[in-house]
Parts: structure tokens; C-alpha cells; sequence
């Protein structure tokens, strides 16, 4: 926020369906416990250490509190091919009616874009798309059909995958292109003049 750069962050529901900050489907990684997020009560993931440092994770609603529309947040739904999104989907856009900053949603599953185009209209919404991390979606984005019943307001493409045609074509249509992670500055270059927002971190921010 300092540097005026926009934050994005990843929501996994919690045992409470409360929508938290947190990326893995799975604890261990960045808390050093064993068990599945969606397992775990509001209060009892609250409590828990960040690995290394003395950081908690937050629900979304705290998360928004403490940007208070500084700068734009980037949401991504986590969401597996038999996820039950229209919940998760409902409680975030639930948190968002009363958030005023700029903000926007997106999800690997097609599914995620969709509710949010039926049910809430107005808030920007994209599909993200790789065709080289093994997480059940991949070459979905470059399906006519996902981006026709998705209905995105833009794409995030893998860095990887950021010189196929469908990338280019669809940003010939006007509408943005993201890409990510960008970790270097040599990713950076590579990656700036094929889209229009880079989502980076690390080094890359430097």
C-alpha cells in the first residue's frame, strides 16, 4: 500500500463458511499443522502462527477493513472441479456489498465468474487460466464455451502461457489481460509487453 500497488489475495472458506486470506487447501504448508482449512473452526485458525512469523490468518471482512479502499484488491476464489462454488461465491460477495474500494474477483473455474455475472453484475470479474500448473483446470480458459458462459471482464493467464494465440486474441478484443506470478525482473520484461497488468511479487517488485 505504501508503494501504491494494488493486493492480491486468495479465499478458502473456513469450517464456519467464513471466507479467510489464506492460499492452500491443506495447513501444513504455511502453518506448520497438520488438518484441512475447511476442518478448522473461525476461532481455532485465528489462533494459528503464519510459519515464522507472528501473523494470523484473517477473515476477508478484516483483510478489507485494514486496506479501507487504499488501493485496488484482486480476490481469487480457490476452487476445485467438484468445489461447491455458488457457496464460497455467496459468502464473498456477501463481505463485499459493504466494502467500497476498488476491487474484482476471479477463480479458475468458469463456474466462479458465472454466479458473480448472475448475482452480482456489477463487480469485475475474470477467469484465470494456465495450461501448465496441474490444478484440474488447465486449458479450460482457451475453451469458447468457458469464456461464453463465464462471461469475464478480463483474463490472468499463466506467465507460461502468455505467447499462445488465445492470449493475444483476447486482448485484441480491448479487454485487459493479467498475467502471473512474475517473480524476477527478467519475467517482468518478458511479460509487460504481452499483457496489461502483471500480477508480481518479490524480486519483480524490487
Amino acid at each position: 500500500m505504501e508503494a501504491g500497488l494494488g493486493i492480491e489475495c486468495d479465499i478458502q472458506l473456513s469450517g464456519e463458511g467464513t471466507p479467510f486470506v489464506f492460499h492452500d487447501w491443506e495447513l501444513d504448508r504455511l502453518t506448520g499443522y497438520a488438518g484441512s482449512f475447511a476442518d478448522m473452526s473461525d476461532r481455532d485458525l485465528m489462533a494459528l502462527d503464519l510459519l515464522r512469523t507472528d501473523q494470523r490468518p484473517v477473515p476477508l471482512d478484516h483483510f478489507l477493513a485494514a486496506i479501507a479502499g487504499r488501493v485496488p484488491v484482486l480476490i481469487e476464489l480457490k476452487s476445485l472441479p467438484d468445489y461447491e462454488v455458488e457457496v464460497s461465491s455467496e459468502r464473498v460477495c456477501r463481505v463485499l456489498e459493504n466494502y467500497k474500494g476498488p476491487h474484482a474477483v476471479m477463480s479458475f473455474d468458469p463456474r466462479v465468474p458465472r454466479w458473480f455475472a448472475q448475482h452480482s453484475p456489477e463487480t469485475c470479474r475474470g477467469l484465470v487460466g494456465t495450461d501448465s500448473l496441474p490444478n484440474g483446470f488447465e486449458h479450460v480458459w482457451r475453451l469458447p464455451e468457458s469464456l461464453e458462459q463465464s462471461n469475464p471482464g478480463f483474463l490472468a493467464v499463466d506467465r507460461r502461457d502468455l505467447s499462445r494465440p488465445e492470449a493475444a486474441a483476447w486482448r485484441r478484443t480491448g479487454q485487459p489481460l493479467l498475467s502471473w506470478t512474475i517473480k524476477t525482473k527478467a519475467e517482468w520484461n518478458r511479460a509487460q509487453p504481452l499483457a496489461d497488468a502483471l500480477i508480481a511479487e518479490g524480486e519483480a517488485l524490487a
